[in-house]
């Protein structure tokens, strides 16, 4: 059975790492370098950076930012926010990120998804969706613009498209659970998953144990990404991987 990845994401807003609820309240949280070394240590299996500001700004990624983060790890690295181009993921990538994530321009241009991926291989792409309940049905629409923006796709074959053109992984955030902490969305996850075959990260909502052992048990995710619940000392990675070890969860271990 293959290994559980527990991702660690640092959202960044003016070169500092923030947390907020639904994409909104935000609060810092530290420098990105010194918890991207931090998350590292403690076992996190891949960290994954969002500048949450770039694509509102209408800006390119902050390319110092990443390679002054980039030069802590020693496990995968994905960035993402602001990447509207192959140029631009040229930067990023030369500045130590190993995969790249888009969400907004590779819904202005799908084709992106190919560029990059004829390029750099499929595996370095990462297509991020932010997704919203419709009607409280188990229906969801993709969301853009930091979540600011309905699209009026749904997120499920959005998500097809991008696996289609090339995307290697899905990074699947819950707009409803983002930064609640009451659990990651299984349903979304699970429709998400069996509808593809590439691996889908669970993001939006972790916030103990037994949420990340639903998300792999009943959501069926391939990894599952947290924030809040590692910034601010509620959880320790070590800590949730013995606790998903012993719930049958395969995990890569040591820490």
């Amino acid at each position: 059975m293959l290994t559980k990845r527990i991702i660690a994401c640092l959202d960044v807003n003016a070169g500092r790492v923030v947390k907020g609820v639904q994409f909104e309240q935000l609060r810092d949280a530290g420098d990105p370098a010194e918890l991207a070394c931090a998350h590292s240590r403690a076992g996190a299996d891949e960290v994954v950076l969002l500048d949450i500001s770039a694509t509102r700004e209408n800006r390119a990624t902050l390319a110092d930012t990443v390679r002054r983060t980039a030069q802590q790890l020693f496990v995968p690295f994905t960035v993402g926010g602001g990447i509207r181009s192959l140029a631009d993921a040229v930067v990023v990538f030369e500045a130590g990120a190993d995969k790249v994530s888009i969400n907004s321009a590779a819904l202005a241009d799908p084709s992106l998804i190919t560029r990059i991926a004829e390029r750099y291989g499929s595996q370095a792409v990462v297509v991020a969706i932010d997704a919203k309940r419709i009607n409280g049905e188990c229906q969801f629409e993709a969301y853009v613009s930091g979540g600011r923006k309905a699209t009026g796709r749904d997120a499920v074959a959005w998500a097809q498209e991008a696996e289609d053109r090339g995307a290697g992984e899905i990074l699947l955030t819950s707009m409803d659970r983002d930064g609640t902490g009451a659990g990651f969305d299984c349903d979304l996850t699970r429709v998400c998953s069996v509808a593809l075959n590439i691996p889908v990260i669970a993001s939006g909502g972790g916030g103990d144990t037994q949420s990340f052992v639903d998300v792999f048990r009943k959501g069926h995710a391939d990894a599952a990404l947290a924030a809040s619940i590692f910034h601010f000392g509620l959880h320790q990675l070590g800590d949730l991987k013995r606790s998903l070890q012993s719930a049958g969860i395969p995990v890569r271990w040591p820490c």
